[in-house]
């Protein structure tokens, strides 16, 4: 029996290996596509992350649909080498099942079988070495500056259920500086290294973990308003300058004039 067949006996048909070569390439369409519809990746506290953590979580906030291909970025950025799972609603993954060889894996938020779901396959992440387990607690868009963060259950239940784990909140926001595409902003939180999960009931896990967020957005928020590029690494970059007409005249007017050309925007003010 291969190893995908052992993963799927052993979760019902849910979970699959992620399939290398299917990652690498839509990961070539997916930085070209990113690189059309943002002016940049940019992650701050990057380092808190441990790296060498196991069991590893990370919980992100959920504000956009861009969020799924936001966190496979910072998969292939920060933790190159880990194998990256998450959940999806069964009917998104069905009508984005391009998805599903890359480690998503459905869940049934409109029932309870979807609380099982979960447990059962977010233990079985957990178990693998090498493996992250993303997910948004939240399960729907919700503004950034809501407050409070109101998680979900199902991360809590999994916790309690599980021995030793790292939890670290991922504090996501779209938000436009100073081109014509916006920023896709990152903090990295606090780690919660926790040495038993079963020491605490999955609603003492929750509160924790939207605490958690909810500082993470906050200083998220501080460094967004201060637009300071250099507290940020960035991790991908995308166009810049205003596009269209406006960057061909642009660039004529500066041959003609023998002005000097800054493509970007922004690179006017510094």
């Amino acid at each position: 029996m291969t190893r995908t067949q052992v993963n799927t006996a052993r979760s019902g048909g849910e979970l699959r290996t992620p399939s290398v070569r299917a990652i690498g390439l839509f990961s070539i369409y997916l930085r070209w596509y990113m690189r059309r519809h943002f002016h940049s990746v940019r992650v701050a506290n990057a380092g808190r992350i441990p790296p060498q953590a196991e069991p590893l979580i990370l919980f992100a906030n959920h504000s956009s649909w861009w969020d799924p291909l936001t966190a496979m970025i910072l998969g292939q950025s920060l933790l190159p080498q880990r194998e990256h799972y998450a959940p999806m609603d069964a009917m998104s993954l069905d009508h984005y099942s391009i998805f599903k060889p890359m480690g998503f894996f459905p869940v049934d938020g409109a029932s309870m079988r979807g609380a099982s779901q979960l447990l059962r396959a977010g233990h079985e992440v957990l178990a693998r070495p090498g493996s992250v387990l993303w997910i948004t607690p939240e399960s729907q868009f919700n503004d950034v500056r809501k407050r409070p963060v109101e998680f979900r259950p199902g991360l809590g239940a999994l916790m309690s259920r599980n021995g030793r784990l790292t939890c670290v909140p991922v504090a996501i926001e779209y938000t436009f500086w100073n081109e014509r595409l916006p920023e896709i902003l990152v903090n990295i939180g606090e780690p919660l290294e926790i040495a038993d999960g079963a020491m605490e009931d999955a609603r003492t896990w929750t509160n924790l973990l939207s605490y958690a967020m909810s500082a993470t957005l906050d200083e998220l928020t501080m460094l967004a308003t201060e637009r300071d590029p250099d507290a940020f690494e960035t991790i991908l970059s995308g166009s810049g300058g205003v596009g269209g007409v406006y960057e061909v005249w642009k660039r004529l007017i500066c041959a003609i004039t023998g002005r000097p050309y800054y493509h970007d925007h922004g690179s006017l003010h510094r």
